[in-house]
């Protein structure tokens, strides 16, 4: 059965189910859903065995927390211009590029095993490269998945795109561990190269729904800069970034710091280590099952506060014991918080992202996140080797808990703002497209806006207005001011610039119904029988 119509909508057929798991009702997300889990299967297999060889190479810490940052690092450098892309371009496409270039690496590796010929900066070599592919089409793929169910559906499917990857702990690091204790590294990586062939085959056959617009196509690099105002203009979105940070930059190094638990502080092998990760994994199912139950209960600034200190605190006992049965029950208390913060964190994220700047805001998310995780497992890899495992531990816990503090009056939005961010596009006057339609490439435009005031409404104007700049920088604009005119002084000029005219017919298709609202507000705060009236200008010179 099709799951798109002849003109490649997407057919979605009413759930039958309710709860965290319903999206996977639908078929186009639980064919990707379950391709993505099979490839984080073969990521995690290819984790333990990478960690288990880096061990048989070298005795450096630093070295061991490498392989983690390998992964990471590479978001840092392209997942911006990947999410920007992932906006503007055919997105099968590009998330098969990336797809293609970690099997291709991914094979290499598998070769070079084999063969003898891994070095620890060679090991390290082949896995940025798989990092590179996979930071080219997440954005995408992680953006694209919530659109293959309903509205009401999405936020669940979000929340889902974080439950797979851990759900992939409760199996993948367990049968990495066990088929490397059996056979070989070099098996355990083609197995994680065949996953990607697997997915290859899954996105070739799911229909992905198709972006139409009549407003001219936007260039990469303006889309880059157009993403990043809107982050920062964005508060919220701001607030959830610093969370996320604080968050994996801490909680993140104690899975890079496990192998050297396992090793040197439980004396455990290559199976033993698996299973710790498995104890992990099955802390993120049991997580998965209570979490949509918990985020109707509790508030979510509390669910964050209690995903970092149920993970600082097995992580301190971690720290302090060699009891394998202790550290395996901590390992599922942590893998359960971590997912639930993850969850929290990308929905509240996600639910704030209008559709024309999906791909190209999650992306500055993704930097954050992956970025913090590299360094965060680099400085506590640092510190084991500076000093001991049982102090890097000691200070993740800390950590965790000195960052809670931190970010405990930061904003934390619900997650479920899709009626504030529909869109609601501002039209543009017919006769004003029609005199710049000769110059739709030339730039920059400036705006300026009148506001004659009724009198006594000056200060609920000006606090208006701080929202009012954070819109026009948020959807489009390069430069913001506001003017008051010396000889009426309830009369107020906005004055914005945009990179062109056709970056300014972007900007008013980006009005989503929060703004309208705002304008609304503001020409309540207006003379009676007054509007707004605005002019353009295109630069000449």
């Amino acid at each position: 059965m099709s799951d798109s119509d002849p003109a490649g909508a997407p057919v979605l057929p009413q759930p039958r189910v309710s709860g965290g798991w319903a999206p996977l009702r639908y078929t186009g997300f639980r064919r990707l859903w379950l391709a993505q889990f099979t490839s984080n299967i073969g990521s995690w297999m290819q984790t333990v065995a990478a960690q288990w060889v880096m061990t048989s190479l070298t005795s450096s810490a630093f070295l061991l927390s490498a392989i983690s940052a390998a992964g990471s690092i590479p978001v840092l450098l392209f997942a911006i211009p990947a999410g920007a892309l992932g906006d503007l371009v055919d997105r099968r496409r590009l998330i098969l590029a990336g797809q293609l270039v970690m099997l291709g690496a991914a094979a290499v590796l598998a070769v070079l095993s084999a063969v003898g010929g891994l070095t620890p900066w060679v090991l390290i070599a082949l896995l940025f490269v798989i990092g590179a592919g996979g930071a080219l089409g997440a954005p995408t793929w992680q953006t694209l998945q919530p659109e293959l169910v309903p509205d009401e559906m999405r936020t669940p499917a979000i929340q889902l795109g974080s439950v797979n990857q851990n759900l992939a702990r409760a199996v993948g690091p367990a049968i990495g561990g066990l088929l490397l204790a059996a056979t070989s590294a070099a098996l355990v990586f083609g197995v994680n190269a065949a996953s990607f062939v697997a997915v290859v085959g899954v996105v070739l056959i799911t229909r992905i729904p198709t972006r139409t617009s009549d407003l001219p196509r936007e260039h990469a690099l303006s889309a880059v800069r157009a993403g990043g105002r809107f982050v920062a203009s964005s508060p919220q979105l701001i607030a959830v970034i610093v969370r996320a940070m604080a968050f994996v930059f801490f909680a993140g190094a104690l899975w890079a710091l496990l192998p050297l638990v396992a090793r040197h502080r439980l004396g455990l092998g290559s199976g033993g280590y698996g299973l710790l990760l498995g104890c992990v994994g099955a802390g993120a199912l049991i997580a998965a099952n209570l979490g949509p139950a918990l985020k109707a209960r509790v508030p979510p600034r509390a669910i964050y506060a209690l995903a970092c200190l149920l993970t600082a605190v097995p992580t301190l006992l971690i720290a302090v014991t060699h009891s394998v049965a202790l550290v395996a029950a901590m390992l599922v208390v942590a893998g359960a918080a971590w997912i639930t913060g993850l969850g929290l964190l990308s929905a509240a994220y996600q639910g704030e992202l209008p559709a024309w700047a999906k791909a190209r805001a999650f992306a500055y998310y993704l930097v954050a996140f992956q970025g913090a995780m590299g360094v965060g497992s680099l400085a506590m890899g640092a510190v084991a080797q500076a000093t001991s495992v049982r102090t890097a531990l000691i200070v993740v816990a800390a950590g965790l808990a000195v960052s809670l503090l931190l970010t405990w009056l930061l904003p934390m939005p619900e997650g479920n703002t899709a009626l504030e961010h529909a869109a609601d596009p501002l039209p543009l006057p017919e006769e004003l497209t029609e005199a710049f339609g000769e110059s739709a490439g030339r730039g920059p435009v400036a705006v300026t806006v009148s506001y004659p005031l009724a009198p006594g409404n000056t200060d609920d104007f000006l606090a208006h207005a701080k929202q009012l700049r954070r819109m026009r920088r948020r959807t489009g604009a390069i430069h913001w001011h506001l003017h008051q005119d010396i000889d009426d002084q309830l009369l107020y000029t906005e004055m914005f610039v945009t990179a062109s005219w056709d970056e300014h017919q972007h900007q008013h298709a980006r009005t989503e119904h929060a703004d309208q609202l705002l304008l609304a507000e503001i020409d309540a705060l207006l003379r009676p029988g007054a509007k707004r009236i605005a002019h353009h200008s295109v630069a000449v010179i």
